[in-house]
């Protein structure tokens, strides 16, 4: 069983930056490939970015250059840099791993980039 929980969302205007945080429970934490997600209003969850255990990062075209994933093994937890956020980043953010074929996701952070 895995527990993630994500912190970090928040209003931002434009041209802003936020850090999104997940803090994962359970052990082995660096074996495992950590993913953020997204959801808008009316559409489907997407990819926007994976980091594996070998720290081997993917990103979604749409936030290249601008996102960053990392991990601190050490802490269990995964984050998400988000800079020069525009209104299309809009969604609510979801922590994602998988573990013995089971997805397991957190509660979803929202994030509105709005002037």
């Amino acid at each position: 069983q895995v527990q993630l929980v994500e912190s970090g969302g928040g209003l931002v205007q434009p041209g802003g930056s936020l850090r999104l945080s997940c803090a994962a429970s359970g052990s082995m934490f660096s074996l495992y490939t950590m993913d953020w997600y997204r959801q808008a209003p009316g559409k489907r969850r997407e990819l926007v970015a994976a980091i594996t255990s070998g720290r081997n990062t993917n990103y979604a075209d749409s936030v290249k250059g601008r996102f960053t994933i990392s991990r601190d093994n050490a802490k269990n937890t995964v984050y998400l840099q988000m800079n020069s956020l525009k209104p299309e980043d809009t969604a609510v953010y979801y922590c994602h791993t998988v573990r013995d074929y089971l997805n397991y996701w957190g509660q979803g952070t929202q994030v509105t980039v709005s002037s």
